[in-house]
């Protein structure tokens, strides 16, 4: 089950794949990882899914990441008397907290305190996506008088956005801290957190985590990018999460900060996902458009670690001729020519760790001889990531004596992850490195490899080991 391409593929399991058959068939056209979303779904239905990944995992002898993402902190209005109003450009709304007395054409019920704290006069309020804007004039702790800047009709429970402000809100609701503890007690590999603004937003996750799962940092906050380069230090992978993002920022501004969110994690060496509607033409079509083929492709060309289906694969009419596509516009790209050049010009950054040195010394050594693979010997995934990093022209094989390790490393660029036994020395190491490599067919009798790790073994964060290899 060694996939022929380097870019990883992330599909959201939901109502048109649930079942045991087709999950598998997602698996083996091409999935990698597979997004469990709570902002649908029982508890019941996330159990059974993950049940479902992991009986796959042992028929195919293959690791497979699990992420679970947490719905967040998503404002809503309250209900309205009628189900809901239309509003036009230039009426006044009023909005407050009485969440008893339902909405109408003049007030509606906004139960969130935080926002009303947060705003000042000229704050816009997009509600529904964006699709009404409301900008207010005069507010106080409990209340916004605003003017109707965009109109149309808004209803029951639609969500509200405050662009360009930082709300005071956890990063955690209620919800998310039981569906926290309930996807680590079932063993998620991976926790998307939702609506990050702050680095302070990640380690308040990652005080309940406790190195049991993943981070990754959802942006799709103005106010993450802002502290951009802070955030992606902090997390352990990062998803550029376009919806959101792309309601309250300029759509015309979105594909420049992919690029450079792109970049960011690039250099950091932290595994990055561009994901929301990348295929959304086939919810309902069985064929993408061209537009929806070269955005995948973009992300490829700029070196994404993974690209993410939504509603395509969870509740569209063709879960599995999407992520077949998506498969081929991945190999596709990646057999262009001038993939290498836009790789190299979108790098990681110059060393400034030994692990950094490692990394670059593999990638120049994978240019200068006939390397057949790359193996890192890891325990917490971070010699693999390292080599990740430096995008190497032959494949890497993650081998690690951890299963949750190797089903982490399922989410990195180009990284073919197995589980191993421990090692007690280097000699040990470099037999099992040979002989997985073959096992892995990504290499044979007489080819050379290179293999990293880091010393002491099972310290993380140590790789400062490269060694090459002949396969016996």
């Amino acid at each position: 089950m060694h996939r022929k391409r380097n870019a990883k593929i992330v599909a959201t399991l939901g109502p048109a794949s649930s079942e045991p058959d087709t999950i598998r068939a997602l698996f083996d056209a091409g999935a990698d990882v597979f997004r469990l979303n709570f902002s649908h779904g029982s508890h019941a239905d996330h159990r059974q899914r993950f049940e479902t990944i992991r009986a796959i995992e042992g028929e195919t002898g293959r690791p497979i990441g699990v992420l679970l993402d947490l719905q967040g902190p998503k404002l809503r209005l309250g209900t309205f008397a009628d189900g809901g109003v239309t509003l036009a450009a230039g009426d006044s709304f009023r909005l407050d907290l009485d969440r008893d007395t339902p909405g109408d054409r003049h007030r509606a019920p906004m139960p969130h305190p935080e926002i009303f704290s947060a705003l000042v006069p000229g704050t816009d309020l997009l509600v529904d996506d964006g699709r009404v804007r409301l900008r207010v004039e005069t507010c106080g702790p409990a209340f916004a008088e605003t003017r109707v800047a965009v109109g149309g009709r808004v209803s029951d429970r639609k969500g509200v956005n405050v662009p360009g402000v930082v709300l005071p809100l956890s990063a955690l609701t209620d919800k998310d801290r039981q569906d926290l503890e309930f996807g680590l007690a079932m063993g998620v590999d991976w926790v998307a957190l939702s609506f990050v603004q702050r680095p302070e937003d990640i380690v308040e996750v990652k005080d309940i985590v406790r190195g049991r799962a993943g981070i990754v940092a959802k942006l799709e906050k103005p106010a993450a990018i802002h502290s951009l380069e802070a955030i992606v230090a902090e997390s352990d992978a990062v998803m550029v999460a376009r919806g959101d993002l792309g309601v309250e920022m300029p759509p015309e501004q979105v594909p420049a900060i992919q690029k450079r969110i792109v970049r960011a994690c690039r250099k950091a060496g932290r595994p990055v996902i561009v994901a929301t509607q990348m295929l959304e033409s086939m919810v309902t079509a069985p064929v993408p458009t061209r537009a929806e083929a070269s955005d995948v492709a973009t992300a490829i060309y700029d070196g994404a670690d993974a690209v993410m289906l939504s509603a395509e694969s969870a509740s569209g009419q063709y879960p599995l001729d999407a992520v077949r596509i998506m498969n081929s516009i991945i190999a596709q790209t990646e057999a262009d020519p001038y993939y290498r050049e836009e790789l190299a010009i979108a790098g990681g950054a110059a060393a400034t760790l030994a692990s950094d040195g490692i990394g670059i010394a593999v990638r120049s050594v994978t240019e200068a001889l006939r390397i057949a693979a790359v193996v890192a010997y890891t325990c917490s995934g971070y010699s693999a990531l390292r080599m990740a990093r430096e995008r190497p022209r032959a494949p890497i094989i993650g081998m690690t004596p951890h299963a949750g390790t190797a089903r982490r490393l399922a989410l990195a660029w180009g990284v073919h992850p197995v589980q191993c036994p421990e090692v007690a020395d280097v000699a040990e190491m470099s037999d099992q490195a040979c002989a997985m490599a073959r096992r892995e067919e990504a290499a044979q009798s007489g080819d050379t490899i290179v293999i990293s790790a880091g010393m002491p073994f099972g310290t993380p964060g140590t790789t400062n080991l490269l060694r090459i290899a002949q396969v016996p």
